[in-house]
């Protein structure tokens, strides 16, 4: 059977994929939803939640590639049994400041590589 979440995706409240990411992962370590539960399927979160199939989507990749979900082809998309280690605050506040600088970056035209070239550029204090 599969789990109905309860999610909520709010206009000011960041990239709706990230929004998506934070309430499953917020609902897997609260007990919400449990290992081996089956999350909807993408067209139907997507239609539930007011968001394009290819938002969810990619929510449902990062969160398998996080080891939160996992793909069983057919069967469908499951809380992973094993679910991962969460990073330290430290780890979390760099990855935070990474996406908003790579973000920044594609903002002004520069891509990926471009940027860790002009991190390498700049002295360190």
């Amino acid at each position: 059977m599969t789990v109905r979440l309860r999610l909520q995706i709010r206009d000011a409240g960041g990239p709706p994929y990230r929004q998506l990411i934070n309430g499953v992962q917020r609902q897997i370590e609260r007990g919400v939803i449990l290992p081996g539960d089956r999350l909807p399927p993408v067209r139907v979160l997507a239609e539930e939640l007011g968001l394009a199939p290819n938002t969810v989507a990619r929510a449902y990749r990062s969160l398998e590639d996080d080891g939160w979900i996992e793909g069983r082809g057919r069967a469908g998309t499951f809380v992973a049994d094993r679910l991962p280690e969460r990073p330290s605050a430290a780890d979390a506040a760099l990855a935070e400041a990474a996406d908003a600088y790579l973000r920044r970056a594609a903002q002004l035209g520069v891509d990926r590589e471009g940027a860790i070239r002009a991190l390498r550029r700049h002295p360190t204090r």
